[in-house]
């Protein structure tokens, strides 16, 4: 398979790429993606299973989960500020345990 011929493939659907061609064309599938800012989907028998992201994208996706992790947590103690808490014997015994 030529270079040209996996690009034309990309060209028709930009982000999917059968996981079979990445021993292939690994590394022109790392740099469209590190210099191209460019997503990859990898796919097995069309479904697909990864995906090659920049690592600019994926710091983002880091930073996001941060942020929402920190959200999530200072509602937490919101809610403990208002509600308290409960112990693990009445947990287990709300529960019948």
């Amino acid at each position: 398979m030529s270079e040209m011929y996996i690009w034309d493939i990309m060209a028709l659907a930009p982000t999917m790429v059968a996981a079979t061609k990445l021993r292939e064309h690994g590394s022109e599938i790392i740099n469209k993606v590190a210099y191209g800012d460019d997503e990859v989907i990898l796919t097995r028998r069309g479904k697909p299973v990864a995906a090659v992201v920049s690592l600019k994208a994926l710091e983002a996706l880091h930073a996001f989960e941060d942020a929402r992790d920190i959200a999530e947590a200072a509602r937490a103690r919101r809610e403990i500020k208002k509600h308290g808490t409960v112990s693990h014997d009445e947990v287990k015994a709300r529960l019948g345990l």
